[in-house]
């Protein structure tokens, strides 16, 4: 049986339900969070990991309902992570903290929360003596793949525009729970302007980005089952991430057939086989979006999830975009031929030095066991802002 495209995508759900009775009534709240725990439980069998923040549960006065997802997300993990395919790759949830997390995990959760951190399923992030919002919400979009806001203010207007300036799709859930004017109703609303559907996501298959949000409108449906079914099949029919391939393309170039070889042999299959990524390569013969080829180049490279930068050759132009996707924070890996001769600043930087004297399924695994060991590489420089 084919692995759904969403095996190994992390997926963040997140949004937060109004106080007031008549912008999420009983009934809305009800249906939102059997809808999340559907969903979650849904997309774990399907071998789905998830960013969860780790906060303080605040309750709604007029009903004591939660007013958040997060521990309701965390609670349906941990009753369904015997579901989870046993050969899906990273974690089962990456959690955000910040300094006061840990004291603040609600009394009900506690023994649950001590057993899963304790756990291999889950990695956590502390974004450590950090008291802005902001900033855990960038280190979230950092690990997210996919954003799933419901509900929501401002806040899931910030973490959309993260996402969205990163070429990560957004899938707004339209379910009655915040004023219209404000978080996932406004993000859905923004979304069914035809143009403005494609700059939330892109799909494949028979069905464009316009017509998949209109499919999911559920803001008078109230069966969680279909409900949840066709939310899901619009995540499967997501574009796959995007991974920039960086390289030699002369192939009047001495090393071009060498080059080529490690990309089809080595590459495309790790990167597209096992890690679920769109690779691209810009080198004229494709459609552009862009008036001029270099504009295109770095507007993709701009919106892509991974870099794969081969400095084989040593072309000006390679460490020009090399160094954009440093510069950009993007994960990023450096591979090169053996032997090859590299200027300092790249020599001192961990990259991959590849032959293709081994067999191909070898090579593969080197090439993999490199990108797990720099998944988590921190940037070449930790900004840190002035006042916190």
């Amino acid at each position: 049986m084919p692995k759904s495209p969403l095996f190994g995508r992390r997926i963040h759900i997140t949004g937060r339900i109004s106080e007031e009775i008549e912008h999420a009534s009983g009934g809305n709240v009800e249906l939102a969070r059997n809808f999340v725990a559907s969903l979650v439980k849904a997309l774990v069998k399907l071998g789905a990991n998830f960013v969860v923040p780790v906060d303080k549960e605040p309750i709604r006065s007029v009903d004591g309902n939660p007013i958040c997802f997060d521990w309701l997300v965390w609670e349906t993990l941990d009753q369904n992570q015997i579901l989870r395919p046993s050969d899906v790759p990273g974690v089962m949830a990456v959690a955000v903290q910040h300094h006061k997390s840990e004291a603040q995990v609600p009394e009900r959760y506690r023994v649950m929360w001590d057993r899963l951190r304790r756990s291999d399923k889950v990695k956590i992030d502390n974004a450590s003596f950090w008291n802005m919002a902001s900033k855990r919400m960038e280190t979230q979009a950092h690990w997210g793949d996919i954003l799933i806001p419901i509900g929501g203010d401002e806040g899931v207007l910030f973490l959309t525009n993260l996402y969205a300036g990163n070429g990560k799709p957004v899938v707004p859930v339209n379910i009655p729970l915040r004023p219209q004017t404000t978080g996932a109703q406004r993000v859905y609303d923004f979304g069914l302007g035809r143009n403005n559907t494609k700059r939330l996501f892109q799909t494949t298959g028979h069905l464009d980005p316009h017509g998949w949000l209109n499919r999911v409108n559920f803001a008078t449906q109230t069966d969680v089952k279909s409900m949840v079914e066709d939310f899901i099949e619009l995540l499967e029919a997501l574009e796959p991430p995007k991974a920039f391939a960086v390289r030699l393309l002369d192939p009047a170039h001495e090393r071009f057939k060498a080059v080529d070889d490690f990309f089809e042999a080595v590459v495309k299959p790790v990167v597209e086989g096992r890690l679920g990524y769109k690779l691209l390569v810009v080198d004229g013969k494709q459609s552009v979006d862009q008036a001029r080829i270099d504009g295109d180049i770095f507007t993709k490279l701009h919106h892509c999830q991974l870099v794969i930068a081969d400095v084989t050759g040593s072309r000006p132009n390679c460490f020009i975009e090399l160094g954009y996707a440093l510069g950009r924070g993007i994960p990023t890996i450096v591979t090169t031929m053996k032997g090859e001769k590299l200027p300092f600043d790249i020599t001192t930087y961990a990259g991959y030095h590849w032959s293709n004297e081994k067999t191909a399924v070898d090579r593969q695994r080197e090439f993999f066991d490199h990108w797990t060991s720099i998944e988590v590489r921190p940037p070449l420089v930790d900004v840190e802002p002035l006042i916190s």
